[in-house]
């Protein structure tokens, strides 16, 4: 939109020399008005001197010490374009006095009347008051021309100066429209200004955009890699099928073990879209005050029947008082993926206690087990996607369970760890912030809330 920006430009450079002429024709219109105002009052102050001076002569010597003083003061030059006159109690004129080369002007006039009924008045010229009003008026215009320049040209390089953030904004854009890489960014200078911040702001939006490609990148990636083997065992299956000639019992098993892979294969979509989305920022959170032994409760009632066929006894240690901030559905997902993980690997006649406490400023869950436990070399890696240890091949699962449970804590603040040591059981341990806010916790993005676990 070059036009556009043309025109925004002239007018905030527009704007600015306005302002700056109004103010310099404000300045301008000040002075004059003051200039005439003090020549006005030195006037007034030199009539009303040389009416009272001269009452004192006529007073003293009348009409004839009244010339004389007039024309002293007309060879000393103290009284050029200054007007007496003396008017007796008829109206008839007892004395007056004009200058010589006087022309009828406007007058400032001071004026007595003395007691025996005379009247004194003493005018004096505006002539030359007009004059250097006319000279300050010619003198005013030249400085309202130079004005007009300073402001066009500050207009100008304002709007340069001011614009500088926008139209490196904009020149930031343009490269990344151009090459189609988000990997520039707008030059800021942290002074705090608005259009500084707006930069800042824009690099942030990029930061993330930045991220949020490069997570789509690394799930799409995933997702290619971790479909190609349930995706070949369902071609497998199908093919043996075809092969077969074991008649629809052996077709009608090869369906229903399509099906279980079909429902393998979504389960494993959505889980990694889930995790996708929490490593990326991009996962919606609903966040709440919540009750934490309410939660704990919630989550044993979804493993009760589960726990009562596997043969373990699920215990819950409830803390009366506590709450965290977060998504409840988001949360109890978590939580329940730590217990189906822990009824997995706990034999019959085993125990499952799920319990939280609160520990500085944080509330940390913990499902601890009496189950085989975990050999030390393979618990870094058992929150990588899909990985699966030694003892866990033997029992269902995708190996996204628990690489969701730590996405889950750190879209909250939180962390994910286990305690365990083989053959003493393990401890999860899901950490939250206990101080977190409702607004720091809300993310931007788009995601279905699911409750089941992996």
């Amino acid at each position: 939109m070059p036009g556009l920006r043309r025109a925004f430009r002239f007018r905030l450079g527009a704007w600015y020399a306005m302002l700056f002429l109004a103010a310099g024709a404000l300045l301008l219109a000040g002075t004059y008005l003051l200039l005439s105002d003090a020549l006005r009052q030195r006037d007034r102050e030199r009539v009303t001197a040389a009416l009272e001076k001269y009452i004192g002569e006529y007073a003293r010597g009348g009409p004839e010490a009244l010339r004389d003083a007039v024309a002293t003061d007309g060879l000393a030059g103290r009284n050029e374009g200054v007007v007496v006159r003396l008017t007796g109690p008829g109206g008839a004129a007892v004395f007056a006095s004009v200058p010589s080369q006087w022309q009828a002007s406007e007058l400032e006039i001071a004026s007595a009347r003395l007691p025996e009924g005379v009247l004194f008045e003493v005018g004096k010229s505006s002539e030359a008051r007009a004059d250097i009003l006319r000279r300050f008026r010619a003198r005013a215009a030249l400085a309202f021309a130079a004005v007009l320049a300073l402001a066009l040209a500050g207009g100008a390089i304002a709007t340069r100066s001011a614009l500088a953030p926008v139209r490196r904004l904009a020149d930031v854009l343009a490269q990344i429209v151009r090459t189609g890489k988000p990997s520039a960014r707008v030059l800021v200078r942290g002074d705090g200004d608005p259009l500084d911040e707006l930069g800042r702001l824009a690099n942030e939006m990029l930061d993330r955009i930045e991220g949020l490609v490069a997570g789509m990148k690394d799930s799409l990636d995933h997702v290619a890699h971790d479909l190609r083997t349930p995706l070949q065992r369902l071609r497998a299956t199908a093919e043996t099928a075809l092969r077969a000639d074991q008649g629809a019992e052996a077709a009608r098993a090869a369906l229903v073990a399509c099906i279980e892979e079909c429902d393998r294969v979504a389960s494993m979509l959505t889980t990694l879209m889930d995790i996708s989305e929490a490593e990326t920022g991009a996962m919606t959170l609903r966040p709440e005050r919540l009750d934490v032994s309410t939660l704990l409760r919630e989550t044993a009632e979804l493993y009760e029947h589960v726990a009562e066929d596997a043969g373990v006894e699920l215990a819950v240690q409830e803390t009366a008082g506590l709450e965290v901030p977060g998504d409840r559905a988001r949360l109890r997902q978590a939580l329940a993926n730590l217990v189906d993980n822990a009824l997995k690997y706990t034999p019959r006649g085993g125990h499952v206690c799920l319990r939280a406490h609160g520990e500085d400023d944080r509330v940390v869950f913990e499902c601890a087990d009496d189950g085989p436990g975990i050999p030390g070399a393979e618990q870094p890696r058992i929150w990588e996607r899909l990985y699966r240890g030694e003892q866990s091949r033997a029992s269902k699962g995708l190996g996204l369970g628990l690489s969701l449970v730590r996405s889950i804590a750190r879209a909250h603040g939180g962390e994910a760890t286990v305690e365990s040591r083989e053959g003493g059981g393990a401890t999860f341990r899901l950490e939250l912030p206990a101080s977190a806010s409702i607004t720091q916790l809300s993310s931007p993005g788009k995601t279905a809330v699911r409750r089941t676990s992996v």
